[in-house]
């Protein structure tokens, strides 16, 4: 099954670290949780704090440890096709969660999420529709869905890219009932 997940993290930098993550199957079940940093986890900017909302303080006192964090996501994740909007970064974060959990690094891969799009385009429309107009229909529904204001919340995010590959499909099946 299909899982779009998205992190929320301390900053932009290389010492970055994940301090909120969330994940929704194709279903719609969906996870969120905010993440108590692990003990040698001391980067932080304010700028992210100010954008994400998520404060060192919140992280304190309802995050949950980085060991069932990362316990819970190899558990209910592994098996699953598993994509991010970003994940050179997203990918980042996962891998150091999953360290600081005793996981190897790669014990959960991220794909990028416009390539779960083409897929599920190609799906439906076979060989009738070229790569171009696809990338162009699928270009056209991101850039629609940017006009929703980004909530900067790993739920909200993930769930936008559910949202996106939703559209794609429906777009994908009218264009193949209208001839193409």
């Amino acid at each position: 099954m299909i899982v779009f997940l998205d992190f929320e993290a301390s900053s932009l930098s290389k010492k970055s670290v994940p301090v909120e993550i969330a994940w929704v199957f194709e279903d719609g079940r969906s996870r969120s949780a905010l993440i108590r940093p692990a003990a040698d986890w001391d980067d932080w900017a304010a700028d992210a704090e100010a954008i994400h909302g998520i404060s060192r303080e919140l992280l304190a006192s309802e995050g949950v440890p980085v060991e069932q964090v990362a316990s819970e996501m190899v558990e209910v994740l592994t098996g699953h096709d598993l994509y991010a909007s970003a994940p050179s970064w997203d990918g980042k974060w996962l891998s150091v969660l999953l360290r600081a959990a005793g996981f190897p690094r790669h014990a959960l891969r991220l794909g990028k999420s416009r390539d779960a799009f083409m897929a599920a385009a190609r799906e439906l429309t076979g060989a009738t529709i070229t790569e171009t107009e696809l990338s162009k229909l699928i270009d056209d529904i991101v850039e629609e869905s940017k006009e929703v204001i980004p909530a900067h919340r790993a739920l909200a995010d993930a769930t936008l890219e559910l949202t996106r590959w939703k559209l794609v499909r429906e777009a994908a099946k009218k264009r193949m009932a209208t001839g193409g």
